[in-house]
């Protein structure tokens, strides 16, 4: 069965590039899924969407998020700007992967802005966007949190991993734009909020 990895040319190479950055290693798996969400996303569309675009942006889009390319002193930790660092990297990459090259502006520019306080300038950094927002909710969104519990400095006890669960359930779902978006985050909400629900009866917040 062909995977992601398995893909020839420069799909293939772009992923299998990405596994060997993807440090720590769970972190491989949130661009898959984020690429998945970016096609279900797509769908939606009655306008041409580029899912070269779409493929390159996603899967080289947290670069900077990973060790060995984010600082490891905590006080630079605080002060990174892991996006910015893509920005600058994500071109390179893209073509030694043989990504072709009259897209890579297209690509680096959908990763400019795919946080939530970005503003795209295209459908495919749109896209990205809501995507990278859905993976912030939902049951993905408590796995990604509690992986980082001890390896990330701003996550020490079970009480700071829940604090940004919350967050999350408080802001991102207004950030949301597109209305095939908003549909799949729907249960992703409500699977977050049940969670935390839970959370809270069995542990009496006694959590840090």
């Amino acid at each position: 069965m062909e995977t992601f990895e398995t893909q020839e040319g420069w799909r293939g190479a772009i992923v299998r590039r990405i596994r060997i950055e993807a440090l720590p290693p769970e972190k491989f798996s949130h661009q898959a899924r984020l690429y998945a969400l970016t096609r279900q996303i797509a769908a939606s569309f009655t306008e041409p969407v580029d899912d070269d675009v779409l493929f390159g942006a996603t899967w080289v889009h947290d670069l900077g998020v990973f060790l060995g390319h984010r600082p490891s002193e905590p006080e630079a930790l605080k002060r990174w700007n892991s996006t910015a660092y893509t920005v600058a990297h994500a071109g390179a990459v893209l073509r030694e992967c043989g990504f072709p090259e009259e897209k890579i502006a297209a690509a680096v520019e959908c990763i400019r802005t795919h946080e939530a306080h970005g503003e795209p300038t295209t459908i495919e950094g749109t896209i990205l966007r809501d995507a990278d927002l859905l993976e912030q909710l939902g049951a993905v969104a408590v796995m990604r949190t509690t992986a980082k519990i001890a390896q990330d400095t701003r996550f020490i006890t079970f009480a700071d991993a829940t604090r940004s669960l919350e967050k999350a359930l408080a802001t991102v779902p207004p950030q949301i734009r597109l209305e095939k978006a908003k549909e799949l985050a729907a249960p992703r909400i409500a699977a977050l909020r049940s969670f935390l629900d839970s959370l809270q009866q069995e542990s009496g917040g006694l959590l840090d």
